[in-house]
């Protein structure tokens, strides 16, 4: 950031410069353009002014002088969220948290650690591998993005099928709440305290409730051994079926991924190609982890149901080496999507295991209907689905055609029982389609919640929710699953 002084008769600008300091504060049109989206980039919006705090004291001191001069206001961190959830739509003051990325504390005895939001994912793993610990949630964009950032979404990754979600390892926060006051939830990392799990509830809130400082994770032990299997089919069909006889065979694999031929195009045009066939309709990447006792069995046991279902070819990784680069391509498969398209849009729906077939069928005919290509990449273990829809924004009317086709893989999603969302959230992405899973009751019931902490919903307003008395399809309680 360069030093230059404040130049602006904003008064506004000017008290949070007094509170961060001059050179930690953008306001001027040029640097703020690069804040105006997050990984969603099909809309675009200018904040008010970005500041760069670097202690839950700023943080506080900020929120405070927001609230009480009524400025809209939102939390942002390294960027990389899917669904909007960081754009600045009603001329916010984005308050960067990129500079709080210190690890606090080590604490390996009792397995946990306390990181600042602005810590990054992998790095957390990386500082306490050399001890044989590591920190599951795995985002693919676990090399750049925060851990809050991943509290605010409730991040999962392609280890989630064992390991669960970000909620399922977070101990203890540190919130700034959207008035400035400052409080600790779970305090000292202990496991499951009596009362309302509000850590539960501020996981996956997506910004709108507080704004989180400090963070206590779990950490676990690094298993004893770990396999990888890499399947090829020519049946969409045949891979679905191995995915469902693996979990009713009661094998629990660490990951359990899917990829479709359009995916495996573009992954094996970018920069991480592992040779996998051009011409095959779907391949498995599937690993398992435990103690070295049990391991092989459950391997051969995956290879019999594979080849049960007509797999072309079936493989174990020979070395740590192959078994890394089989997971390089696997999880640079978004961002791979540019080598064959020049714009994606990312979708993120869960459905139940046994309707994967009858999904993909339905996505196929949402990819004919609006005459754009649809990979899939997914966690097919827990059925966390990724539709990516290729498009061309310079074409007019394809961005729209884009949305569209993405609304209607969410509402097959949606269909069969499923969810709208299993890791992105909703940001302003899929708020309208929020309709899809709940009534009315249920939408105001949150966002009754949501009033109790923001009642002036200046933190992060329009995310999440869909707009009140739009005229939009709605589920009605008495389908409600």
């Amino acid at each position: 950031m360069r030093k230059r002084p404040i130049a602006t008769s904003d008064p506004h600008i000017q008290a949070l410069a007094r509170i961060v300091g001059e050179q930690a504060i953008l306001y001027r049109k040029e640097d703020l353009m690069a804040y105006d989206c997050d990984g969603f980039t099909v809309h675009r919006h200018l904040p008010k002014a970005v500041v760069f705090p670097n202690s839950t004291e700023q943080v506080a001191a900020v929120v405070k002088y927001c609230h009480d001069h009524d400025l809209p206001f939102l939390a942002r961190g390294a960027g990389t969220g899917l669904s909007g959830g960081a754009i600045p739509l009603n001329g916010e003051v984005v308050i960067s948290l990129t500079r709080m990325k210190r690890l606090l504390h080590v604490d390996l005895e009792n397995r946990r650690a306390v990181v600042e939001p602005g810590f990054v994912n992998l790095k957390l793993t990386n500082s306490v591998a050399h001890r044989g610990y590591y920190y599951a949630p795995d985002p693919s964009s676990q090399y750049c993005c925060t851990i809050g950032g991943n509290v605010a979404e409730n991040a999962g990754g392609a280890h989630c099928l064992k390991y669960g979600v970000t909620t399922n390892h977070i101990l203890g926060l540190e919130v700034v709440l959207p008035n400035g006051e400052v409080i600790e939830i779970g305090a000292n990392g202990v496991p499951d305290p009596p009362g309302y799990d509000l850590l539960g509830l501020l996981t996956g809130s997506e910004g709108t409730l507080g704004i989180v400082t400090k963070i206590t994770v779990r950490l676990l032990k690094n298993p004893e051994a770990k396999q990888t299997v890499l399947a090829y089919f020519d049946e969409v069909e045949d891979a679905s079926q191995t995915v469902s006889d693996i979990i009713s065979a009661g094998i629990v694999p660490a990951a359990l991924e899917m990829m479709d031929q359009t995916a495996i195009e573009a992954v094996e045009a970018a920069a991480f190609p592992v040779g996998h066939p051009k011409d095959i309709a779907a391949l498995l990447l599937i690993e398992v982890d435990g103690i070295s006792a049990g391991i092989d069995e459950q391997i051969d046991d995956i290879l019999t149901i594979c080849r049960r279902h007509h797999v072309r070819e079936v493989k174990v990784a020979q070395s740590e080496e192959e078994r890394a680069r089989w997971w390089a391509n696997r999880k640079t498969g978004f961002g791979a999507m540019g080598a064959i398209s020049p714009d994606y849009l990312v979708q993120d729906g869960v459905i139940p295991r046994s309707r994967l077939p009858e999904v993909l069928n339905e996505i196929a005919n949402i990819s004919r209907k609006y005459g754009l290509r649809i990979a899939n990449i997914f966690h097919a273990g827990d059925g966390n689905l990724h539709p990516l829809v290729l498009f061309d924004a310079s074409k007019p009317g394809e961005t729209e055609r884009a949305l569209a086709a993405g609304s209607e893989c969410l509402k097959a999603c949606a269909a069969v029982g499923g969810s709208i969302t299993g890791e992105h959230g909703v940001g302003i992405e899929k708020k309208e389609e929020m309709r899809f899973i709940f009534t009315d009751e249920e939408i105001l019931a949150q966002t009754a919640i949501r009033d109790v902490f923001n009642p002036k919903n200046l933190l992060n307003a329009g995310k999440l929710f869909p707009t009140p008395g739009r005229c939009v399809e709605t589920k009605t309680p008495s389908t409600v699953k």
